[in-house]
């Protein structure tokens, strides 16, 4: 009793953790929640190639939402937060593949829709594990189920013409004799155009580098308006919009598959297809549970899936016949969807269209918004002045 009365006595003050274990808490603490935010919600992502264009352009940095068709569950834990496949073009590996965990994804607001904008991992980066392959965008013109044929450049799903993309671009060969000045160009909105020399006055000369139905003159790739204002100068011959036909160069897939230089997924197909980038299909996307018969054509079309994306363990593939596990299979059930993915930019893309399909598994976002962009076409430009402030905070549509 006596005992509760005495006075207690004072607790031995904390000791104050010194400077570099507060930095180090405070860096651990931001590394986790950098992780959580960007695995879970949205991450920031930058544009580095032209295939976008008009709709995302070369320096143009996007929010990704990750909530629209659900984030993935990390399949490769060990990696560091801030950076993807190497430290900052080091060639140093920022990951370690030793541990590799099933994936899943968290329930989603939606399905990804036609004619959206896609953030995806790469598919034939097989080198890479499916959350380490390198991100591409991308606009989704097929989903599971659908069958899409492209006619004269319009693609149709399920035989109805689908709205093209605003401003989509594709290419043109201009006939000009003494070449374009760059100011032009660039006062139409133009920037992807061949220029053998780019130090020069002016754009590409007519030489017989370049050709067209008999023309010389360089190839440019912009949108029908854009073309039609180009067409007016006065110094401009002509203006003439490029198309392969069937038979006529730039193979698409499954074609293009030969020609694809990824380790693994290139092969020659048994079938003769003659499909380009401009007429090719019909061609039926993969439903998860959907039954197909292995004949020589789909087995062409079908088989870096099979092989590759669907998780089967030794498949073997010798001319139009397929083993799985040592057994000659007839018909085969995928387990999962698949989309087909191409470029606004339609004749300056690498896409769905030279290495095929894109599996559920490797869509990751849905892009929201522009939230910084530069231009970097102007050399002579200042710092301020290749700021696009005209799509600071524009939707991407």
């Amino acid at each position: 009793m006596l005992d509760f009365f005495k006075k207690k006595k004072d607790k031995a003050p904390k000791q104050k953790k010194g400077f570099f274990r507060e930095l180090f808490n405070d860096v651990l603490f931001a590394l986790i929640a950098v992780t959580i935010i960007r695995g879970l919600f949205i991450e920031a992502y930058a544009i580095p190639t032209g295939s976008m264009e008009n709709s995302m352009l070369i320096g143009d940095h996007l929010f990704v939402s990750k909530l629209h068709y659900g984030a993935r569950t990390p399949k490769t834990p060990i990696k560091f937060p801030l950076a993807h496949q190497d430290f900052w073009g080091s060639g140093i590996p920022s990951y370690w593949d030793g541990i590799q965990l099933p994936q899943y994804r968290l329930p989603g607001f939606r399905k990804v829709r036609r004619g959206e904008p896609v953030v995806f991992n790469y598919p034939p980066d097989l080198k890479y594990p499916t959350d380490i392959k390198t991100f591409y965008v991308k606009r989704c013109v097929a989903i599971p189920g659908d069958v899409l044929e492209v006619r004269d450049q319009q693609v149709y799903i399920n035989g109805e013409p689908m709205e093209n993309p605003p401003h989509m671009q594709t290419s043109y060969f201009v006939e000009t004799q003494n070449g374009i000045h760059p100011r032009y160009m660039r006062e139409l909105g133009i920037s992807d155009y061949t220029d053998d020399n780019p130090m020069d006055t002016y754009a590409t000369t007519a030489s017989p580098n370049y050709q067209y139905n008999g023309k010389l003159g360089f190839y440019m790739n912009t949108s029908q308006e854009q073309a039609d204002e180009l067409a007016k100068l006065n110094f401009v011959t002509s203006v003439e919009k490029v198309v392969y036909r069937k038979g006529e160069g730039y193979n698409a897939f499954p074609e293009a598959q030969q020609y694809l230089g990824a380790e693994y997924t290139a092969y020659t197909p048994v079938t003769d297809f003659d499909w380009t980038i401009d007429f090719f299909g019909p061609l039926t996307m993969p439903e998860e549970g959907q039954t197909i018969q292995l004949t020589p054509e789909n087995v062409d079309l079908y088989r870096t899936p099979i092989e590759h994306y669907e998780g089967n363990d030794d498949v073997e593939i010798r001319g139009s016949e397929v083993f799985i596990e040592g057994q000659k299979i007839t018909e085969y059930t995928f387990k999962q969807g698949y989309y087909y993915m191409m470029g606004d930019n339609r004749h300056n893309s690498e896409d769905s269209r030279s290495w095929g399909f894109v599996p559920a598994d490797h869509i990751v976002g849905k892009p929201l918004f522009i939230f910084w962009s530069v231009d970097r076409t102007n050399p002579d430009a200042g710092f301020f002045e290749n700021i696009r402030w005209n799509r600071v905070f524009d939707l991407i549509k």
